[in-house]
C-alpha cells in the first residue's frame, strides 16, 4: 500500500493511478458513502467533528487536528473518544506541516529577526505549547511528550517509527505532495465520483490519472 500510496499521488504515475489497486480503493471508498448521511455532502471537517462529539455521527476520517475540537468540548481521550490509523495505514505516516516561507533579505539585522524567529518556532517550548492547544505533534523530534494526552504520545511514536523506516508519506490533500492546481484536479473527480453513482470506480480512476497531468 505505501509503495501504491507514493507512486500514485507523490510521483504522480499513470499506471498507478488508472490501475486495479487504485479501483478498488476507489470502491471501497464508495463503500462508506451508504453509512454518511444524506447532508454530508460539502459539509466542513469541523461541523462532522462536532456531530461525532455530540453522539449524532459515529466517526470520522480526519488528522489529528480535530482533537482540538474535542479538548475545547471537555473530552478526554482514551475515555470519551480513540484516535487510531485508517484500516490498512497501521505502517505508514501520513504528515501535513503547518510552513512558513521567509525571503532572502540583504539587510543583515532583517535577517537575523527572522533568524530568531524560526528559531523561537522551532524551540522545544514554543512546539509542546502550540501543538499542545491546537490538538498535532512537534514538528521536530525529541520534544518531552509527558504533557501530551494518549493520542498525541502515539502520534509521536507512529510519527518517529515512520521516520526510522522510510515510511513518511507526504499529504496529497494538504498541498505537501503536489502542486495545488493538480490537487484540486483531483478533488474534483473525486467529489464527482462520490456525487455520481453512475460513475464507475473504472472511470474515475482514468479521470483522476488525466487530472494528474494539470499543472
Amino acid at each position: 500500500m505505501l509503495i501504491f500510496i507514493k507512486k500514485a499521488f507523490v510521483q504522480l504515475d499513470q499506471g498507478t493511478l488508472s490501475g486495479p489497486t487504485m479501483i478498488k480503493a476507489l470502491e471501497t471508498y464508495k463503500k462508506i458513502k451508504p453509512l454518511t448521511d444524506k447532508n454530508s455532502s460539502g459539509r466542513e471537517w469541523n461541523l462532522a467533528t462536532s456531530m461525532v462529539i455530540n453522539g449524532k455521527a459515529g466517526m470520522q476520517f480526519m488528522g489529528d487536528w480535530a482533537k482540538g475540537e474535542f479538548m475545547a468540548a471537555g473530552k478526554v481521550p482514551g475515555k470519551d473518544f480513540l484516535c487510531v490509523a485508517a484500516p490498512g495505514t497501521a505502517n505508514a505516516y501520513t504528515f501535513n506541516i503547518d510552513s512558513f516561507a521567509m525571503f532572502k533579505l540583504k539587510n543583515k539585522e532583517a535577517e537575523k529577526g527572522q533568524q530568531a524567529l524560526a528559531a523561537t518556532l522551532m524551540s522545544p517550548e514554543f512546539q509542546e505549547l502550540f501543538n499542545l492547544n491546537k490538538g498535532s505533534i512537534p514538528a521536530r523530534l525529541g520534544v518531552n511528550m509527558s504533557k501530551f494526552d494518549m493520542c498525541g504520545q502515539k502520534s509521536a511514536e507512529d510519527f518517529k517509527m515512520a521516520s526510522t523506516k522510510g515510511t513518511l508519506i507526504p499529504s496529497w490533500a494538504h498541498g505537501m505532495a503536489m502542486k495545488s492546481a493538480t490537487q484540486g484536479a483531483m478533488f474534483d473527480v473525486v467529489t464527482q465520483f462520490w456525487n455520481d453513482d453512475k460513475m464507475s470506480a473504472k472511470d474515475a480512476a482514468a479521470k483522476i490519472a488525466k487530472a494528474a497531468k494539470t499543472m
